[in-house]
Order: C-alpha cells, then structure tokens, then sequence
C-alpha cells in the first residue's frame, strides 16, 4: 500500500489562554470588558432608530433600555463569547460590541464574531482599529487561526473580512436558522503566518501619516492588505 498523507507535525504549540484582559488600548479606541452599567445607555441610544443594526444577528432590535441591558447582562457573564464594548477615545462614547468566540484553545482557533457596530461608528478608524486590536491579540497569545463568519448575504460584512485580509474558505450551505430564517454562513480565516504582513499593513493604515488634515484616508486598508 502507498503511504498516505498527513499534516506537517507541529511543535511547539501550547494551547493559548482564554481572552481575560479587562482592557485593551488603541490609538482611536479602547475595548472594555463588557459591563451594562457601563455601556447599555451609550450604545441603546446610538442604535436607536436603526432597526437594520439587527438584521443579520440572533437578537434585536430591543424596544426598551432595560430589554438591552439585560442582553448585555446577559452575555457580560458569558465566558464564550467574551464579549467587549468599543469606547470612542475621541469622543469618550460607546459605539458598538465585539466578541471573542468559539474559542477553541486545545486547537488554537478563536472567533471573533457578534460585531454591532453603531452608526455613529461605522466606517471609522476606530471601528477598523477594534477589529485589528482583536486579531493582534489573539495572534500574540498563541492562537494558529482566528476566523469570521457571517451570513452569507450580508456584504458589509463580507467586504470588511477580506478588507481586514481574512481569506475567503467557502459557504456553509444551510448552516443556522437565524430569527427563523435560513443562514447560509460565509467563512473566513487568517492564519498565523499571515498575519505578519497583515499586521503590518494594519499598522501602515492606522499610522498619523495615512490620514491628512481632515482625517480622511490616504491608502484604504483593502490596498494594502491585499484584498
């Protein structure tokens, strides 16, 4: 019989440790450990009238604060998804959410995932920066791969993947039900020997000089990862 194939053998992994800062600093945002006394008000405001927020997640919209602050209790508690609340250093607001999720040390994978970015947010350095933050994280303590997914219908969500240089693995045909729907799911990975040149394109993005006066961008991210 011919001999059968198999993976490399890798040495030196030791299972990572699970995501336990209570901070992590930016240079246009900080993620805190998700606290509702905290972060609720902020954040059910800047939501308020923008339903849409809500359309691709497994929760929202909530009609009242106290309905959202029970959620945010709710996952503050979780030990997976770890979730955060993005704080506009700027500003000194609550813009959105992030979590760590799926989180598999035994294997070194991790999910970064239950992204709600405000409006008020959206489409800033410091919503890329959050994202960024995460991944650089997750990298430096140990993780082989960190993955998105999203529903496959969801474009803003897939254009930010590849933006941020995950690359594109496939759809998971009827993957979840979702608010009574079908999900087909959308995959995404880096992995940790990209993330060396990712890294660096992430850091040539969020530098001084890639913004002028008006704070506007010199270089998209999409340029310089890649994608």
């Amino acid at each position: 019989m011919s001999e059968r194939p198999t993976g490399p053998v890798v040495t030196g992994f030791a299972p990572p440790p699970a995501p336990d800062l209570p901070r992590i600093e930016g240079r246009f945002v900080d993620l805190e450990r998700l606290d509702p006394a905290r972060h609720a008000e902020d954040l059910f405001a800047a939501n308020q009238g923008q339903d849409w927020v809500w359309d691709y997640l497994g929760y929202g919209p909530f009609a009242a604060l106290a309905d959202y602050r029970d959620w945010q209790a709710r996952m503050a508690a979780s030990t997976d998804p770890v979730f955060y609340a993005l704080r506009d250093r700027a500003g000194g607001r609550v813009g959105g959410v992030a979590s760590f999720m799926r989180i598999d040390r035994a294997n070194g994978v991790i999910e970064i995932g239950h992204i709600e970015i405000a409006p008020p947010m959206q489409q800033t350095p410091a919503a890329t920066e959050a994202i960024s933050l995460m991944i650089g994280w997750a990298f430096a303590a140990g993780y082989r791969r960190v993955e998105w997914k999203c529903d496959a219908l969801n474009a803003p969500s897939r254009r930010a993947a590849q933006r941020y240089g995950f690359a594109y693995e496939g759809i998971f045909r009827q993957h979840m039900l979702t608010k009574g729907r079908n999900r087909d799911t959308a995959w995404y990975a880096i992995i940790d020997r990209d993330w060396p040149r990712l890294a660096e394109a992430h850091r040539a993005w969020l530098s001084p000089q890639n913004f002028d006066d008006q704070g506007r961008q010199r270089q998209s991210l999409s340029a310089l990862t890649g994608s």
